[in-house]
């Protein structure tokens, strides 16, 4: 599986995993207290679930949502004396030397708004990654949650779990690599329509947990191999097509 040992923690925990992804991140457990503290929320939050027979996925949301911030350094500007600058008039000098000053402050106003922004888009990412952790975590330990699995069928298993009282589901994706140049791509059936598209996942990416709106009132939840970017309509045959009622 080509992912990120850290993002096997909801894998881990569903025993979702192989034999050589669970000695692997075993090891990693007894190095990373991160993951091994949430590995061990996340057993509760599974314990806690009304039926003892499923087991069901513990989120673990994408990797740190923004890991650094990229700082830009504003250097000042260097002005370097010359013949022609030594004979130019006084008054023309000083006209250049108060450009040059505008001009600074005007560069370092310009690093200031984009460091800012920078700022207020990684703090709003961490606020959306919160509240989607906060929701999943919901939809999980909801009283009336349903639970159901299927294996994928090159590899790798999809787990869904939907909650009416929410009116939404939770569907995770732990599945080997994708063939080269293709994507997974989740899809939602509803009754007399055309599958909807439900998520598309990077180049390389093979395991994900994603929060769908409204999936009680689906009746499948289907994976395909699909290029780059995905599909506007699935490729057949679906690789896994999870029933809900």
């Amino acid at each position: 599986m080509t992912t990120d040992i850290h993002t096997l923690v909801g894998a881990y925990v569903l025993d979702a995993v192989d034999d050589i992804e669970r000695a692997s991140f075993e090891r990693h457990l007894r190095e990373c207290d991160p993951c091994r503290a949430e590995a061990g929320e996340l057993s509760e939050t599974a314990a806690r679930l009304a039926d003892n027979t499923w087991s069901v996925p513990p989120p673990r949301l994408r990797t740190d949502v923004m890991a650094e911030i990229g700082r830009t350094r504003q250097l000042p500007p260097v002005v370097e004396g010359s013949r022609a600058a030594r004979t130019t008039p006084r008054r023309w000098r000083f006209t250049a030397a108060a450009a040059a000053v505008v001009a600074a402050i005007g560069a370092g106003s310009a690093v200031y708004v984009v460091q800012d922004q920078r700022v207020r888009e990684g703090q709003q990412v961490a606020e959306a990654a919160r509240a989607n952790e906060a929701r999943v975590r919901a939809i999980l330990a909801s009283p009336d949650v349903v639970v159901r699995k299927q294996a994928v069928s090159t590899g790798g298993r999809v787990t869904v779990a939907t909650s009416r009282l929410h009116n939404a589901g939770v569907v995770m994706l732990s599945a080997d690599a994708a063939p080269t140049d293709r994507v997974y791509q989740l899809w939602t059936i509803r009754p007399g329509g055309a599958p909807r598209n439900a998520g598309v996942l990077r180049e390389g990416q093979a395991a994900d947990v994603v929060v769908l709106e409204g999936l009680p009132g689906a009746t499948d939840v289907g994976l395909t191999i699909e290029p780059p970017n995905g599909s506007a309509t699935p490729t057949l045959p679906m690789i896994a097509d999870v029933k809900l009622v």
